[in-house]
């Protein structure tokens, strides 16, 4: 378990970051949707060509370069941004 004070350090990496997501089940394994396909449930895929179900994604940058070139080309990733 991970105390509220390790959580709210600024000086934290994103190693250490996304250690503590996984560790506390918070999300699942960083995979590439390319190679690895979307990580998801039967139920979930069932619904892909049944319906239309809503699957949380969080994006993963190299870089801030990376950060700035996926924003510019992806309209929801700036309307979603936390202010």
């Amino acid at each position: 378990m991970h105390t509220s004070d390790q959580l709210k350090t600024d000086k934290m990496d994103f190693d250490e970051w996304i250690k503590i997501g996984l560790e506390s089940n918070w999300c699942g394994p960083a995979v590439c949707y390319t190679h690895d396909g979307l990580p998801a449930s039967l139920s979930e895929e069932e619904e892909m060509y049944e319906g239309d179900p809503c699957l949380h994604i969080v994006r993963l940058y190299q870089d801030k370069e990376h950060k700035e070139s996926i924003e510019d080309n992806h309209s929801p990733s700036q309307w979603r941004k936390p202010l």
